[in-house]
């Protein structure tokens, strides 16, 4: 058991690591992960996305050991901000994904609503109505946007949604009625 400062075994696998030395990844990533993970997890808030941030992170220090600088900050501090820093690109990335997927969404169902009757009435109520759809769903708050879009567009079911977003089946479950609710009250305007 060594008596030396944590910090100054942390130091030295990272100059080892510098040097590229794999046995020095290992010994850094046993006395380390846990703590880094636990940080990743409480940003991404996800098990599988924190534990894909980590090993990012670990890629990371592996290739920028070299520039790592005692003087100007802690092993642990050094890791972390790695850690956070590839937890909030995990997290920006997501968002991203799912801005994607509503302006998907929105697309569909602009052709879906779109009318492809011969008669102009018919088309002129389909537009109205597509007009007044688009208009309260823009009034939705976001996630149950995309929880009702999602289970009528795509025929998803409730257990299909919250595996896909993550989200406890309840509160999908809530989403979908409150915003159903909403969407009848907001339509029942335009009748």
């Amino acid at each position: 058991m060594s008596t030396r400062h944590p910090d100054s075994e942390l130091m030295d696998l990272l100059d080892r690591l510098a040097a590229r030395d794999d046995a020095a990844l290992k010994s850094l990533y046993e006395r380390t992960a846990s703590p880094l993970l636990g940080l990743a997890l409480r940003i991404v808030r996800s098990r599988d996305a924190a534990e894909d941030v980590l090993q990012e992170a670990f890629l990371t220090i592996w290739r920028s050991a070299g520039s790592y600088r005692a003087s100007l900050s802690p092993p642990m501090a050094w890791m972390g901000l790695i850690v956070r820093s590839r937890a909030l690109d995990a997290l920006r990335k997501r968002s991203s994904d799912r801005a994607d997927r509503m302006n998907e969404l929105d697309d569909e169902m602009a052709q879906t609503l779109e009318g492809d009757s011969p008669n102009p009435m018919d088309a002129a109520d389909a537009s109205e109505q597509a007009f007044a759809l688009h208009h309260c769903l823009g009034k939705l708050e976001s996630r149950q946007r995309e929880v009702v879009s999602l289970a009528y567009l795509r025929d998803q079911s409730h257990g299909e949604l919250a595996e896909q977003l993550r989200l406890p089946l309840g509160t999908v479950k809530t989403w979908i009625r409150r915003g159903l609710e909403q969407l009848r009250a907001c339509m029942a305007r335009y009748a």
